[in-house]
């Protein structure tokens, strides 16, 4: 079976989200155990100039759904961004799954060449064929704020390993 521009994106980013899911629940878990509030994660970051573990994970969501959006040719649902606690960034993933979820493969494929026009910065857009578009934008930049999520939790003490990353919840 040939790979298509669908089974190389609408997977690949569900699986990521399933997997990011999986590891705020495992910090949930941590936080627990470990009594403390988990929400106290939510303005982690590694470095003083980066952005918080809350924009993290929108910005993956955003990645998917919009990566996927643009690939279909197709409307994004928009989001608030204004999640503050790992229930409501969890509620978020699980509403960017259920969206990514209804997107047929056929609005997919088919598009590799089709021009995707995406913003990158606050004023500024670039072009790119879809196929280019999914394997060197939308992937990166979702795999980007996933695996920085994913450090921030375990530079927080959340007892993750690589198969919580890669194998989600069947790895556990």
């Amino acid at each position: 079976m040939a790979i298509t521009l669908s089974s190389a994106s609408l997977p690949v980013f569900q699986t990521a989200l399933t997997n990011l899911l999986h590891c705020l629940e495992k910090a949930e878990a941590s936080a627990t155990a470990r009594k403390f509030d988990v929400n106290v994660l939510c303005a982690a970051r590694l470095a003083p100039d980066m952005l918080p573990f809350t924009a993290q994970i929108r910005i993956a969501c955003d990645a998917a759904k919009n990566g996927t959006a643009r690939l279909a040719g197709i409307e994004a649902p928009k989001f608030e961004d204004n999640e503050t606690t790992f229930p409501e960034l969890k509620a978020r993933i699980a509403k960017t799954l259920d969206w990514l979820a209804t997107v047929p493969a056929t609005a997919i494929d088919g598009r590799e060449a089709a021009e995707i026009v995406f913003p990158v910065g606050r004023d500024k857009t670039r072009s790119m064929p879809g196929e280019a578009y999914l394997k060197h934008y939308a992937l990166p930049n979702m795999f980007f704020h996933v695996v920085t999520a994913y450090a921030l939790l375990r530079h927080n003490g959340v007892d993750l390993g690589k198969v919580d990353y890669l194998a989600g919840p069947q790895g556990a």
